[in-house]
């Protein structure tokens, strides 16, 4: 599966943690992050990643365009809620594309980590279905 990891600025230590606790299970599947956040799972968690670029600087709208080409499967994006976000629009849209095409969107570590046991179990495999991939 095809699973972007997004984290505001406050998160990103937790999303670290996170991607850590489950590098298992994440390490079996193409990971994509926006800018610092993928550089920090790269060097701090040592797996590879593709690289947007940053959320402020259109990192968002490139995951949501991947989402709008049916090239990916799962956004992992843990918000800080608590914090205004100058590029908060991106950030709804990137919500939204993910309602419109059905993708799996976790935007807190308890949600995050239901969605990756669901992988496990093979819960979502319904993605990788060849007729979803050649919409």
């Amino acid at each position: 599966m095809r699973i972007a990891l997004v984290a505001h600025d406050k998160k990103k230590e937790d999303l670290v943690q996170f991607v850590t606790a489950y590098k298992s299970i994440l390490g079996e599947h193409e990971l994509f992050a926006t800018g610092t956040t993928g550089t920090r799972i790269i060097n701090e968690v040592g797996l590879s990643v593709f690289r947007y670029k940053s959320g402020p600087l259109g990192g968002d709208q490139q995951i949501g365009s991947a989402i709008a080409n049916n090239e990916m499967d799962m956004v992992i994006f843990f918000r800080d809620p608590l914090t205004a976000q100058p590029h908060e629009p991106d950030v709804s849209a990137l919500i939204r594309l993910c309602d419109v095409y059905q993708i799996p969107l976790a935007t807190n570590m308890g949600t995050a980590e239901i969605l990756l046991k669901g992988i496990e179990k093979g819960f979502l495999d319904w993605r990788l279905l060849e007729e979803r991939r050649a919409r």
